[in-house]
């Protein structure tokens, strides 16, 4: 805040304010805040209806207001609270600013601190990437049978989510009951694996075409995700050759996340290799995103994006190869950047080469 001369900070974004004070809740059209003075106590601004669940925190100054518009917009009532000459403020309507008036400032103090992340978080990323990839081992166990019975893609995924949520509830416990605990997924296959954000339908999946499987958990409310391609029974055409320029493209990217390379030269580094494969073409994003509270949250490993790497940054690694009207690959690998080597906590793609991922039928 000196840096920025700021007197304190108004955190409005949700995971800024879980970030900095632990409070988890339902977020609604009701905004909350957290104050962070320069000097002095924290302040928790929160509607009436949440005042005991706030009441549970560690905070002592907890003040509420009774109801979302109010003749004051909440937000400029907390303005009006804390009384600073230089406020800033993570995110904040441009229509509430500038009913505020002066003294507001932006600032993304908050979130580039989150960037960096603590062990404790590092060690809620590393369990959610086991479940993602747990996910994934029943697809690979299980798809086949699913897929002989007439089973489809949804078939596919409201089988393997289930599996997974219920392992996560039987072992994470109390964390899982905070609702910050969770898994999520797609699997879609054939022409609409080209669909670089394609959702699971009543298809069944063919014989020799690939099939992505795409899943992401959050453990304590820290995200991983691990995704994969898989074949359904003889590979047809070049699907292999695809398989092999994805696992590259994802090595390439691992290799490349080293302290001190930026974000960009990581995603240049592993979609160069999509491109010396001759698929220039296929490609239709970016290499990968930064991961932890959010399942996409900064830096990005993207073109434009030139932020230095600092050890204990989270990212995901996702090669994509698309071509509409026939197919579609994409890998996922959640990467922790270290001082030396990219620390890699999902397995599957390691543990499971492409001539592993085939689902016999």
């Amino acid at each position: 805040m000196d840096a920025e001369q700021l007197d304190g900070m108004l955190l409005l974004d949700v995971p800024n304010v879980i970030y900095a004070c632990g409070f988890f809740h339902t977020p609604s059209e009701r905004p909350l805040g957290l104050y962070i003075p320069k000097s002095g106590e924290v302040v928790l601004f929160v509607p009436l209806l949440e005042q005991e669940n706030a009441g549970a925190t560690w905070i002592k100054d907890i003040r509420t207001y009774f109801e979302y518009p109010g003749e004051v917009h909440p937000i400029k009532w907390m303005v009006e609270e804390i009384g600073v000459r230089k406020l800033g403020v993570d995110t904040i309507n441009a229509q509430v600013l500038y009913n505020i008036g002066g003294g507001v400032l932006p600032s993304s103090l908050v979130e580039q601190m989150r960037w960096i992340k603590e062990p404790e978080e590092i060690a809620f990323v590393e369990k959610a990437a086991t479940y993602a990839d747990y996910c994934l081992e029943y697809i690979l166990e299980n798809a086949g049978a699913i897929i002989r019975d007439g089973g489809t893609e949804l078939d596919i995924l409201k089988a393997c989510i289930g599996a997974t949520s219920a392992k996560m509830k039987a072992e994470v416990g109390e964390i899982f009951k905070l609702g910050s605990s969770s898994v999520v997924g797609t699997v879609h296959s054939g022409p609409r694996a080209a669909l670089p954000h394609g959702s699971p339908i009543e298809r069944k999946p063919q014989i020799g075409e690939p099939m992505i499987a795409g899943i992401g958990a959050s453990v304590g409310g820290y995200h991983a995700e691990s995704g994969a391609t898989f074949v359904i029974g003889e590979p047809k055409n070049d699907v292999m050759r695809c398989l092999e320029a994805a696992m590259e493209c994802d090595l390439a990217g691992i290799k490349a996340l080293r302290v001190g390379n930026t974000c960009t030269q990581v995603n240049d580094a592993a979609l160069n290799v999509l491109r010396e494969y001759g698929l220039g073409d296929a490609i239709r994003h970016r290499i990968g995103h930064g991961m932890g509270l959010q399942g996409h949250e900064g830096p990005w490993l993207a073109p434009g994006d030139n932020t230095p790497l600092v050890a204990n940054m989270v990212f995901s690694n996702e090669p994509g190869i698309y071509r509409p009207g026939i197919d579609g690959y994409r890998l996922i690998d959640s990467m922790i950047v270290t001082e030396g080597e990219a620390q890699i906590p999902s397995r599957f793609l390691a543990n499971h080469p492409p001539e592993k991922r085939i689902i016999a039928v």
